[in-house]
């Protein structure tokens, strides 16, 4: 449902075609969701059906014809809904890296360490690019803001493991 409010949640705002959509998710709201072209066309059409949005095929000049797409009350009341729905309950987040933590040891403890390190790296890449974006006013800073309170735990947190995993592997070496 949290794509539907997505596709929902902009068509409130505007109508627009299905490219015009793809576009706006992939340069504005790329941190917050993956939702795929195919996937959003699929879901237009779905909702189409479903009466939460309008669909009308224009053409401009010699342009190909498009369907834009436009809110109906059906849809702003499934807005309304799915936002307080989903505002109101807790998503569980599963780290899929977390599986390879519970097998650390089948690395060597210099190789776990420079693989940790390349981990960093990736963060603060990831953290840097956030920082680029230009700032947004309104909710929508609210999603570039929990990406970064995100990304800084993540990275406190590996600074504590690489540290803790130095400390082993320099006692380890002591004891040899």
């Amino acid at each position: 449902m949290e794509k539907k409010l997505l596709l929902l949640g902009i068509l409130r705002r505007q109508e627009m075609h299905g490219y015009q959509l793809s576009e706006f998710i992939d340069n504005n709201l790329s941190l917050c969701t993956d939702l795929k072209k195919p996937t959003a066309y699929y879901l237009l059409d779905q909702m189409a059906r479903e009466g939460w949005i309008s669909a009308e095929t224009t053409q401009e000049g010699n342009r190909p014809p498009r369907r834009v797409y436009q809110l109906t009350p059906a849809g702003e009341a499934t807005f309304q809904r799915l936002l307080r729905e989903q505002l109101a309950q807790y998503s569980p987040i599963n780290f899929p890296g977390d599986v390879s933590l519970a097998f650390l040891d089948g690395l060597p403890a210099q190789e776990t360490l420079n693989l940790l390190a390349e981990q960093r790296a990736a963060l603060l890449t990831r953290l840097e690019e956030i920082s680029a974006i230009h700032a947004h006013t309104g909710s929508l800073s609210l999603v570039f803001l929990h990406q970064t309170h995100h990304l800084q735990a993540e990275l406190g947190w590996l600074d504590e493991v690489i540290s803790g995993l130095q400390t082993q592997s320099s006692v380890h070496q002591a004891e040899a």
